[in-house]
């Protein structure tokens, strides 16, 4: 959050928040936390993305969920596996797609129709290391948080089927609300959902994930440094616009809700805006 002109992280305890002299991106970077300073009702307070400072591009996994996987068969264009893969598949997103948990999404119709909605789990990362194991994976993550990889569906189709371009625009990935340490959370058991014009559209558990929150992390940072601040998607479970039947896409006005138990919940309105 901004306070008086000064980005600032905060600890958010019920419906208060107690704000600290420090930023979120040099608290998981290992910076110290400090003394808790003013209180202020949570309501009052606009929450940004928690982190803002990105080391690179959104690290991504595609297909973790099989549900979504076979929801997609034949309507990928040709491009992509005939079957789920054995290993998970990794992309990447451009940092400028971040919002906050209540800016709008940006919608521009005429660099894309279809505009999809992918309700999912991110992680940030809170230790550097590389080919870490997975059975210390979970000990490299500072904390998780919820997260909308909206994607244009013609783009990603219209340049060879890779996903970077499709997922890239500007103004476009909600990331929040806050981020919540793993002590706090069961991770066997996160509930994901996404509602659009308070129509449930997503919903699934974590517990449905082909690949853990673990192996994720050890597939990703074998021979590749991960690093204290990167954020990571864990894939969407089934229910995408694309892959219903009529097709579903975002348009201006819609309001997104992406939830995650635990984790709480983005609230985002899809808002025309110029591109180009």
């Amino acid at each position: 959050m901004t306070i008086n002109g000064v980005r600032q992280a905060g600890v958010v305890d019920g419906a208060e928040i107690a704000l600290l002299a420090t930023t979120v991106d040099d608290i998981v970077r290992g910076g110290p936390i400090g003394a808790r300073g003013e209180v202020l009702p949570l309501a009052e307070v606009r929450l940004e993305s928690p982190v803002h400072r990105f080391n690179r591009d959104i690290l991504c996994t595609g297909w973790n969920y099989l549900d979504h996987f076979l929801e997609s068969a034949g309507k990928r264009s040709g491009q992509g596996p005939a079957e789920m893969p054995e290993r998970p598949t990794f992309f990447t997103k451009g940092p400028d797609t971040v919002i906050g948990p209540s800016d709008d999404i940006a919608y521009d119709p005429e660099i894309s129709r279809k505009w999809d909605y992918e309700a999912e789990i991110a992680m940030v990362i809170g230790r550097d290391g590389r080919s870490i194991p997975e059975e210390k994976a979970l000990d490299h993550v500072f904390g998780f948080l919820v997260a909308n990889d909206v994607s244009q569906r013609d783009l990603q189709r219209a340049h060879g089927g890779q996903w970077l371009k499709g997922k890239s625009l500007d103004a476009t990935m909600p990331l929040g609300p806050w981020i919540t340490t793993p002590d706090e959370l069961d991770l066997a058991d996160l509930q994901v959902q996404c509602e659009v014009n308070g129509v449930l559209l997503q919903n699934a558990s974590s517990s449905q994930m082909a690949f853990s929150f673990a192996r994720i992390i050890a597939e990703l940072s074998h021979g590749m440094t991960l690093r204290a601040g990167d954020v990571i998607l864990t894939g969407t479970p089934s229910g995408i616009g694309s892959a219903r039947e009529p097709q579903l896409f975002l348009d201006d006005g819609d309001v997104v809700v992406t939830r995650v138990s635990g984790l709480g919940e983005l609230r985002n309105t899809v808002t025309l805006t110029d591109l180009s």
